[in-house]
């Protein structure tokens, strides 16, 4: 029987998290799934909730995503993120693969979010 995860979700847009998490609840019914909308708030909730995965938008105002994975890496190098971006340039996919996190571009794909969902089962 699979376990049941907790996916961190982070975008400062909420209707980029509704339709993730809607992604997430089809294909993984009994997931919980967390959302904050800035950088600041998902270092808070990780600390709180301490998740199984992270997706991390890059561009949102105050703490970039960049910058909370860079943060929460030096904390929690166990953590499982990936960078989610509608800027697909090399210097942002060369950072992630820099810190060891993954990277997908926006709109997310549903094969591509669970194929990194799914990192921890093979």
């Amino acid at each position: 029987m699979a376990v049941n995860k907790t996916v961190l979700l982070v975008d400062d847009s909420r209707v980029a998290r509704m339709m993730t998490r809607k992604m997430i609840e089809t294909d993984r019914p009994g997931w919980q799934v967390v959302e904050a909308a800035t950088g600041e708030e998902a270092l808070e909730v990780y600390s709180r909730v301490l998740p199984d995965f992270v997706i991390m938008d890059v561009n949102m105002p105050g703490m970039g995503g960049l910058e909370a994975t860079k943060r929460l890496k030096a904390v929690y190098p166990q953590a499982v993120v990936t960078l989610l971006t509608a800027n697909i340039q090399d210097p942002v996919r060369e950072q992630a693969e820099e810190m060891g996190v993954g990277f997908m571009s926006k709109p997310v794909r549903g094969d591509v979010l669970m194929a990194f969902l799914s990192v921890d089962e093979e």
